[in-house]
């Protein structure tokens, strides 16, 4: 089914104890369109500026990106400059340029209207609303947020959550949200608002997902080393929206499934810079890593 991201297309500058990066691909539904491109066919909307160096997008669509969301417009690409200490959990700013991405606003393409599945990646929320008006019926519609949008755009937030089926954010967003600490509060409380899926990320502790009667939760993969942070959450949202997207699946069984193919594909961007590892990997490398995940929390239960 087809899977439709709206969100940011940007060039990052990334510094971790690792290494460094200069002006490499990042934004939302970059990283989100690279890990969902495993799975199933991917749409974007975005908009990168007139300079922009596109053959760094050639990758993508040879993954089965449509690109033609994706809008040139004049002026310079969203550009981000950041760096991880030894907390690679948090990211240090030193630079932002919103650049053409401070006037975004979203035009979908007429064939993309009928997308079975979107997502609507970190961006105004009002921005967000403005993309459902122009989508027909979706199957399922997820959304993401920030501390940012929670403090300055809070009523057009909660406006949307009336609209959408399940949200994706950070435990520290799902407190601030909700001014509640405990997570399990939280997440009533915003399925009491419109959702009916819920997934909190705890980044390297794993991901709990909320739904109205049960609780589910997929632990991290134990990596040796965390090379970049940066996506990972959004390719989380890739996996979990690509593996729905190709099975067509919404039962609990399935959506389980889905969070674990999302935690390794948020597993595998971390690996390496930008979407460099996620444009690695083959079905085979991502079957080998969901199996791991199974013997992760795999146990026997004496009867």
């Amino acid at each position: 089914m087809s899977l439709l991201v709206v969100g940011s297309v940007a060039l990052d500058s990334v510094e971790t104890p690792f290494g460094k990066a200069d002006e490499v691909l990042g934004g939302s539904a970059t990283f989100f369109s690279a890990s969902a491109s495993q799975l199933s066919p991917v749409q974007l909307v975005g908009v990168v500026g007139c300079y922009s160096p596109m053959k760094k997008l050639e990758p993508l669509n040879k993954r089965g990106v449509d690109l033609a969301g994706l809008e040139r417009a004049t002026g310079r690409s969203f550009r981000w400059r950041g760096r991880y200490r030894h907390d690679l959990n948090a990211a240090e700013t030193l630079e932002t340029h919103l650049g053409v991405f401070s006037n975004f606003s979203p035009k979908i393409p007429p064939q993309f209207r009928n997308a079975s599945f979107v997502f609507l990646g970190n961006i105004d929320p009002r921005l967000q609303l403005d993309v459902l008006n122009q989508v027909d019926r979706p199957k399922l519609v997820a959304c993401d947020t920030m501390n940012f949008w929670i403090e300055s755009r809070r009523p057009d937030l909660l406006k949307l959550l009336e609209r959408v089926d399940c949200i994706t954010l950070n435990d520290g967003e799902a407190r601030q949200l909700t001014e509640n600490n405990n997570l399990v509060k939280a997440a009533r409380w915003i399925m009491k608002k419109g959702p009916t899926l819920v997934i909190i990320k705890k980044g390297e502790h794993g991901a709990f997902m909320f739904t109205g009667e049960t609780v589910f939760f997929a632990p991290a993969y134990p990596l040796e080393e965390v090379f970049d942070p940066t996506g990972a959450g959004d390719s989380f949202a890739g996996g979990f929206m690509g593996y729905l997207a190709r099975s067509g699946d919404l039962s609990q069984a399935n959506l389980r499934r889905a969070v674990v193919y999302g935690s390794a594909m948020g597993s595998f961007a971390v690996e390496k810079f930008s979407i460099e590892r996620l444009l690695e990997i083959d079905d085979k490398q991502l079957a080998a890593r969901v199996a791991e995940f199974r013997k992760l929390v795999a146990f026997e239960e004496a009867l």
